[in-house]
Protein backbone atom coordinates (compact mmCIF):
# COMPACT_ATOMS: atom_id res chain seq x y z
CA UNK A 1 0.00 0.00 0.00
CA UNK A 2 2.81 2.42 0.59
CA UNK A 3 4.43 1.91 -2.73
CA UNK A 4 1.45 2.95 -4.13
CA UNK A 5 1.07 6.00 -2.50
CA UNK A 6 4.28 6.64 -3.48
CA UNK A 7 4.00 6.25 -7.00
CA UNK A 8 0.34 8.02 -6.94
CA UNK A 9 1.90 10.59 -5.46
CA UNK A 10 5.30 10.96 -8.06
CA UNK A 11 2.75 10.85 -10.74
CA UNK A 12 0.35 13.35 -9.31
CA UNK A 13 3.77 16.01 -8.65
CA UNK A 14 4.91 15.23 -11.75
CA UNK A 15 1.65 15.88 -13.52
CA UNK A 16 1.34 19.05 -11.61
CA UNK A 17 5.07 20.25 -13.15
CA UNK A 18 4.58 19.90 -16.53
CA UNK A 19 3.14 22.63 -18.49
CA UNK A 20 -0.61 23.40 -19.26
CA UNK A 21 -1.71 24.36 -22.58
CA UNK A 22 -1.82 27.72 -22.39
CA UNK A 23 1.60 28.28 -20.44
CA UNK A 24 3.52 27.22 -23.35
CA UNK A 25 4.81 30.19 -25.45
CA UNK A 26 7.67 28.58 -27.37
CA UNK A 27 7.89 26.13 -29.52
CA UNK A 28 10.72 24.04 -31.24
CA UNK A 29 9.88 22.01 -34.42
CA UNK A 30 11.76 18.84 -35.19
CA UNK A 31 11.58 17.66 -38.38
CA UNK A 32 8.34 16.36 -39.73
CA UNK A 33 7.38 14.25 -42.77
CA UNK A 34 6.37 15.77 -46.28
CA UNK A 35 8.07 19.30 -44.65
CA UNK A 36 4.79 19.63 -42.29
CA UNK A 37 7.36 21.22 -39.86
CA UNK A 38 8.19 23.98 -41.98
CA UNK A 39 4.24 24.89 -43.25
CA UNK A 40 3.57 25.06 -39.18
CA UNK A 41 6.67 27.17 -38.45
CA UNK A 42 4.60 29.74 -40.97
CA UNK A 43 1.16 29.20 -39.66
CA UNK A 44 2.02 29.45 -36.52
CA UNK A 45 4.28 32.79 -36.14
CA UNK A 46 1.80 34.49 -38.65
CA UNK A 47 -0.95 33.67 -36.86
CA UNK A 48 1.01 34.68 -33.47
CA UNK A 49 -0.03 31.37 -31.40
CA UNK A 50 3.08 30.71 -30.41
CA UNK A 51 6.84 31.91 -31.03
CA UNK A 52 8.68 29.29 -32.91
CA UNK A 53 12.80 29.06 -31.72
CA UNK A 54 15.21 27.63 -33.57
CA UNK A 55 17.06 27.24 -30.59
CA UNK A 56 15.88 23.89 -28.86
CA UNK A 57 17.29 25.54 -25.22
CA UNK A 58 14.55 28.85 -25.98
CA UNK A 59 11.24 26.60 -26.01
CA UNK A 60 8.75 25.31 -23.36
CA UNK A 61 7.55 22.56 -25.82
CA UNK A 62 8.71 20.73 -28.54
CA UNK A 63 5.94 19.88 -32.00
CA UNK A 64 7.00 16.40 -33.33
CA UNK A 65 4.79 13.90 -35.26
CA UNK A 66 6.54 10.96 -33.69
CA UNK A 67 6.79 9.69 -29.97
CA UNK A 68 8.70 6.53 -28.55
CA UNK A 69 12.28 5.69 -28.57
CA UNK A 70 13.18 8.53 -31.57
CA UNK A 71 11.55 11.36 -29.87
CA UNK A 72 13.61 10.22 -26.59
CA UNK A 73 16.76 10.18 -28.21
CA UNK A 74 15.88 13.43 -30.38
CA UNK A 75 15.41 14.95 -26.83
CA UNK A 76 18.65 13.67 -24.94
CA UNK A 77 20.40 14.97 -27.91
CA UNK A 78 19.00 18.25 -27.81
CA UNK A 79 18.74 18.35 -23.98
CA UNK A 80 21.21 16.08 -22.18
CA UNK A 81 23.55 18.30 -20.02
CA UNK A 82 27.20 17.94 -21.85
CA UNK A 83 29.65 15.48 -20.25
CA UNK A 84 27.26 14.10 -18.29
CA UNK A 85 26.29 10.03 -18.54
CA UNK A 86 23.86 9.47 -20.87
CA UNK A 87 20.36 9.81 -19.39
CA UNK A 88 19.17 5.96 -20.27
CA UNK A 89 21.85 4.04 -18.92
CA UNK A 90 21.88 2.39 -15.23
CA UNK A 91 25.41 1.26 -14.75
CA UNK A 92 25.96 -1.86 -17.54
CA UNK A 93 22.36 -1.69 -18.28
CA UNK A 94 19.94 0.74 -20.40
CA UNK A 95 16.47 1.41 -19.40
CA UNK A 96 14.14 0.59 -21.07
CA UNK A 97 12.46 3.42 -23.25
CA UNK A 98 8.87 3.93 -25.02
CA UNK A 99 8.61 1.93 -28.22
CA UNK A 100 7.18 4.30 -30.77
CA UNK A 101 3.89 5.13 -31.06
CA UNK A 102 3.33 6.95 -33.89
CA UNK A 103 4.02 4.64 -37.20
CA UNK A 104 1.26 6.19 -39.45
CA UNK A 105 0.93 9.76 -40.58
CA UNK A 106 -0.88 11.89 -38.81
CA UNK A 107 -0.28 11.83 -35.78
CA UNK A 108 1.03 15.27 -34.00
CA UNK A 109 2.52 15.74 -30.57
CA UNK A 110 3.60 18.95 -28.50
CA UNK A 111 5.62 17.59 -26.13
CA UNK A 112 6.45 19.66 -22.73
CA UNK A 113 10.32 19.79 -22.92
CA UNK A 114 11.01 19.18 -19.63
CA UNK A 115 8.89 16.44 -18.46
CA UNK A 116 8.41 15.60 -21.81
CA UNK A 117 4.85 14.96 -21.08
CA UNK A 118 2.58 15.42 -23.86
CA UNK A 119 0.32 18.18 -23.67
CA UNK A 120 -1.64 18.54 -26.70
CA UNK A 121 -2.03 15.87 -29.73
CA UNK A 122 -4.15 15.64 -32.94
CA UNK A 123 -4.31 13.56 -35.58
CA UNK A 124 -4.99 15.31 -39.17
CA UNK A 125 -4.03 13.17 -42.43
CA UNK A 126 -3.33 15.19 -45.21
CA UNK A 127 -4.43 14.03 -48.83
CA UNK A 128 -1.65 14.25 -50.51
CA UNK A 129 2.14 15.43 -49.90
CA UNK A 130 1.60 18.74 -52.25
CA UNK A 131 2.58 22.14 -50.94
CA UNK A 132 -0.86 23.57 -50.97
CA UNK A 133 -2.53 20.08 -49.22
CA UNK A 134 0.36 20.97 -46.35
CA UNK A 135 -0.12 24.00 -45.87
CA UNK A 136 -4.13 23.78 -45.49
CA UNK A 137 -3.18 21.02 -43.27
CA UNK A 138 -0.77 23.67 -41.19
CA UNK A 139 -3.56 25.75 -41.03
CA UNK A 140 -6.21 23.07 -39.52
CA UNK A 141 -3.62 22.16 -37.22
CA UNK A 142 -3.06 25.51 -36.08
CA UNK A 143 -6.08 26.81 -35.73
CA UNK A 144 -7.67 23.80 -33.41
CA UNK A 145 -3.77 24.49 -31.22
CA UNK A 146 -5.28 28.34 -31.01
CA UNK A 147 -9.05 26.73 -29.95
CA UNK A 148 -7.53 24.53 -27.40
CA UNK A 149 -5.44 27.23 -25.85
CA UNK A 150 -8.07 29.63 -25.39
CA UNK A 151 -10.52 26.82 -23.56
CA UNK A 152 -13.20 27.16 -26.28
Amino acid sequence: MKLFAVLLASGLAMAAAAADLPDIKTVYLLPMSGGLDQYLAVRLTTGAVLQVVTDPEKADAVFTDRIGSNLEQSLNDLYAPKGKEEPNKIGDFSRPTMQPLSRGKGSLFLVDRKTRVVVWSMYAVPKNSQGDEMNRLAQRIVAKLEKDRKGK
